[in-house]
């Protein structure tokens, strides 16, 4: 086999690869987009291109005084704002303290970081509830925000602290000597240089409270607290049993928030994604 023809199956082979992704990917895809302009509600007899499509089903989750999805989505977008904001704060403290500091504990800290990595969150859901439920914050969103913070810490900040740990200390000790503070020189210097691994973890902390179900699930009790992920639950279950077209129509809408923040963070994600894991 000449060197043209192995390269000419490589490429071939790569190609193929990426056609079978393509497909698994793209085929629910388009079938959600499909099922939610089928003007019927059952799973049943749906297509995946309509032919009598319409929007009746987007149409009816915002002005329907029967749905509650516009509260859903608000909700959503605060938990997800919060989260964001306050996940990339406390992460980018503490693996900026691991970082630049040196302590008692620095090493296992880290090594604990990771260890409560390997538990799955499924164990500490009791925990949770009755933590919650002791501080008066079940069945709010104030609690699950704050579960979801603490929850995005530990792995979070060991890959941001990679991240740090490959800024030259130079810059520190440069600003020191201008007489900047270790706040000063963490909000002015350490921050801005982290951009792309922040967004990063910006993006993936602001896209967790529209994907989880289970901790809403057992947070929150309230029609009017709900998530996206936990009242769209309802349309094939409870109240609107059954009703798989609207469920679609209301899954596709989640998209929205989610690719605004990736456009906005897109120059920062390639660099961020494959950086953080350089140092210990």
């Amino acid at each position: 086999m000449t060197r043209k023809t192995k390269s000419n199956l490589e490429v071939i082979g790569i190609y193929a690869i990426l056609a079978v992704m393509f497909v698994i990917i793209a085929y629910p895809l388009l079938w959600t987009i499909g099922l939610s302009l089928n003007p019927g509600t059952s799973l049943y007899g749906a297509k995946m291109i309509p032919e009598n499509w319409s929007f009746v089903h987007y149409q009816w989750l915002f002005t329907d005084p029967r749905s509650d999805y516009l509260t859903w989505y608000k909700n959503t977008l605060i938990v997800a704002t919060a989260t964001s904001f306050f996940s990339v704060l406390f992460i980018s403290l503490t693996a900026y303290s691991f970082s630049r500091y040196r302590f008692i504990g620095r090493t296992n800290g880290l090594y604990a970081f990771l260890l409560l990595q390997m538990f799955p969150v499924l164990m500490a859901m009791v925990a949770l509830y009755i933590l919650l439920n002791t501080i008066n914050l079940l069945d709010t969103l104030t609690g699950l925000i704050i579960i979801y913070v603490g929850a995005s810490i530990p792995m979070n900040a060991f890959l941001v602290k990679g991240y740090f740990d490959t800024i030259p200390r130079e810059l520190d000790e440069s600003a020191k000597i201008d007489g900047a503070g270790h706040f000063r020189i963490f909000f002015t210097i350490m921050l801005p240089l982290a951009k792309p691994i922040l967004a990063v973890v910006a993006l993936f902390n602001f896209m967790t409270p529209f994907m989880d179900f289970i901790l809403p699930r057992i947070i929150l009790r309230s029609p009017e607290n709900f998530t996206l992920a936990l009242g769209l639950f309802n349309f094939v279950n409870d109240q609107f049993a059954n009703n798989f077209t609207r469920f679609a129509a209301g899954a596709i809408l989640i998209a929205i928030p989610i690719s605004i923040i990736f456009l906005a963070l897109q120059r920062y994600l390639v660099t961020g994604l494959t950086a953080g894991a350089t140092k210990g």
